[in-house]
């Protein structure tokens, strides 16, 4: 086998554990060119270390700030990396939120008042939206370390960033609690959009792109992006097709 490199043959190397086949510690089988790590060894990382390299697996992902405030008033903003589309009818998104070892304000305003926006990060603002990371004091406000700037839009609870380009109005719905890993799962509606006038299709289409949105990879690396392309509804024997980008004018 061209590019394959084993000490023993494949029939040796193979192992059951718990219940399923797997790579013996002592026999891996080592592919040119590619490091290979297994869960016993991702296990014996360093804390940090894991977190980093396991964050990084998943591929580039959403990264928003989450604006809320609680019942006194106190404004809250944190940047997260955890948001998911859950389903269109009902337009639902999902947020992830660690283990709660320390406070969780932004989960804990959610649970008090219902309602909290989504803000989509730019280039221009991504290094203030990591400071919002840091763990402030509840009495703090994080727009106010990060200079960022609250917006109240259509009598919505919760505050919008005025610097972010695209902006959801989210309201609860629904909390998960995870055993594996006592992570929670919050799953909120959409009730209100913001987006700049001419990144909207015809065919409904958000070219979040052209809204200068960026991604992130693992915990702490911004990026911007380049479409490759648009391409067709894929079908059984049917050729796949490049969609024209037409904006609403």
């Amino acid at each position: 086998m061209s590019g394959i490199k084993s000490t023993l043959g494949l029939s040796n190397s193979i192992v059951k554990e718990n219940g399923f086949f797997g790579i013996n510690n002592s026999n891996q089988i080592m592919v040119e060119n590619q490091n290979f790590i297994n869960y016993h060894q991702l296990m014996e990382m360093e804390k940090q270390e894991r977190v980093n390299f396991v964050n990084s697996l998943g591929g580039f992902k959403s990264v928003c700030l989450i604006g809320t405030k609680n019942k006194n008033e106190q404004l809250n903003l944190a940047v997260f990396s955890s948001i998911m589309h859950i389903g269109a009818n009902p337009p639902l998104m999902g947020v992830i939120f660690r283990p709660g070892v320390v406070e969780r304000h932004t989960l804990e305003n959610i649970i008090e008042t219902e309602f909290f926006t989504i803000n989509h990060l730019n280039e221009t603002i991504f290094k203030q939206a990591h400071q919002t990371s840091a763990r402030y004091d509840r009495t703090i406000s994080e727009f106010e370390v990060s200079s960022l700037t609250p917006e109240y839009k259509n009598d919505f609870l919760a505050p919008y960033v005025n610097e972010s380009h695209i902006q959801l109005g989210m309201q609860f719905k629904q909390r998960i609690d995870l055993e594996i890993n006592n992570t929670i799962l919050v799953i909120a509606e959409i009730k209100q959009v913001y987006f700049p006038a001419d990144c909207q299709c015809k065919d409904g289409f958000l070219d979040i792109e052209k809204a200068n949105t960026i991604t992130c990879s693992g915990l702490d690396s911004y990026h911007k992006t380049v479409r490759l392309d648009r391409l067709s509804y894929a079908k059984p024997d049917k050729e796949l097709t490049s969609i024209p980008i037409h904006y609403i004018e």
